[in-house]
């Protein structure tokens, strides 16, 4: 009896070791962090195994991106690089030039982080927005190419002293991305992080279940306020991201120009395709496919989603009606179970 009772003991004092030591996963609270960064809004959710508070170490990293990748960041790398000033690229700019590459080699230009002149003309970057001639269209145009780029011992030389980059469309993703490796790497397996829309996910959200994440209707709105979801995706150790142009657009003399840019022609898109939602292992991948997907419209978008196993997309599109209707790759459907 008396040895029952010390084995008892024994295996007590063990379980309460592992309660002090080793705590349950389950019973650690999901902290939340918000604030602002590349000019937009973050928030992360997300369950450490000792409750603590992650926010500081995440933005510290944010902070890293920004100062690899801001255009607005006289001091960054990228504008070092559109100021012709030498500068030695760290990884992030590497990590984001590669990418970047691949998808501009993929689309034949239809994604060109090269862009900035263009933006800034149409007044969605730098520039005012004014009426813009078919003569200062082709003058820009000389100064696109991502072909017009070469890296060359951790440096990149531009054909044209003129060229500057825009990587706002893949760097927000990057972003995600490498908060999520933060939380990851402090001893996170359920987090969700979120920037201006773009997601990447791992594990299970607080109810444990997958997380949910709106895909919103492509509703005519550039003050943000109409939140209305097309449908809800159920992801985890997964990355979305959302482009469309019915936020960041603007009238003149009747016409609607949106903010998606076409680097071919160096005119804003105007075919039916409203909105590209796309899923992919990265958000870094998810977000530069997803401002392809917009250049190239809906035939071409759902045609390289067929052909390359790591994407699929939902694609938001106006019929002959004016009414929306949707497309969606053949794997679709699994992330809205």
């Amino acid at each position: 009896m008396k040895k029952r009772n010390l084995l008892a003991l024994f295996f007590l004092l063990v379980a309460l070791f592992f309660l002090l030591f080793y705590p349950n996963e389950k019973t650690a609270p999901y902290m939340r962090n918000e604030g602002k960064i590349f000019g937009t809004y973050y928030s992360l959710s997300y369950q450490h195994p000792d409750g603590e508070d992650l926010g500081e170490e995440v933005l510290a990293e944010l902070k890293g991106v920004d100062a690899s990748l801001s255009i607005f960041n006289d001091s960054s790398t990228i504008a070092k690089i559109n100021e012709n000033i030498p500068v030695d690229l760290d990884s992030l700019f590497l990590l984001v030039y590669q990418q970047a590459s691949l998808v501009s080699q993929t689309t034949q230009g239809a994604f060109d982080i090269t862009v900035a002149p263009l933006v800034d003309l149409w007044g969605f970057g730098r520039g005012t927005r004014k009426t813009v001639s078919a003569s200062e269209v082709d003058s820009a145009l000389q100064l696109v190419g991502y072909d017009n780029l070469t890296l060359l011992d951790d440096r990149l030389q531009k054909s044209d002293s003129r060229m500057r980059l825009d990587a706002s469309a893949i760097a927000k993703g990057l972003g995600v991305d490498v908060a999520l490796q933060c939380l990851k790497e402090h001893g996170c397996t359920n987090a969700m992080v979120e920037i201006g829309g773009e997601v990447a996910c791992m594990g299970l959200n607080p109810s444990g279940q997958p997380w949910k994440i709106g895909v919103n209707k492509p509703v005519n709105d550039s003050t943000c306020i109409d939140k209305s979801l097309e449908c809800v995706l159920h992801l985890s150790d997964i990355a979305v991201a959302t482009s469309g142009n019915y936020r960041q657009f603007y009238y003149r003399d009747g016409k609607k120009y949106a903010h998606t840019i076409d680097p071919r022609t160096g005119y804003p898109v105007a075919h039916n395709l409203l909105s590209a939602t796309v899923v992919a292992p990265s958000c870094m991948m998810a977000d530069a496919w997803a401002t392809a997907f917009m250049v190239l419209g809906k035939d071409e978008a759902l045609k390289i989603c067929e052909n390359n196993p790591d994407l699929d997309c939902f694609l938001i599109y106006e019929g002959d009606d004016g009414t929306f209707m949707t497309l969606q790759s053949s794997g679709f459907a699994r992330w809205t179970k």
